[in-house]
């Protein structure tokens, strides 16, 4: 299996990359689309962040790579504005290293 890394992808009504009134019935009927789309290019969706009133979106995945991504989305016909791969960082990551010797 390849090394799977963290994208951010995201998606805003106002550039035209989120339906415009989509209600939560439709997105439940896309993500299932979505989802599936993901596991044929080996992409492991770990959350879906929707503002549905704000028309607003931001998908978090594991994936080999961006293109992997991107394929996903091209395969439901869902535009984006960015892919970006991401690193998680917590206090503990950033402020508790162990000092070096």
């Amino acid at each position: 299996m390849d090394r799977m890394r963290m994208f951010v992808d995201t998606h805003d009504q106002a550039k035209g990359t989120f339906p415009e009134g989509l209600t939560e019935a439709e997105f439940a009927k896309f993500f299932t689309a979505y989802e599936q789309a993901c596991r044929e290019e080996g992409v492991i969706i770990v959350s879906a962040n929707v503002g549905l009133a704000a028309g607003r979106a931001f998908c978090m995945t594991l994936a080999p790579d961006a293109d992997a991504v991107r394929r996903a989305h091209e395969r439901v016909g869902l535009p984006f504005d960015s892919i970006t791969e991401v690193e998680t960082a917590t206090p503990g990551s950033l402020f508790f290293r162990p000092l070096a010797a």
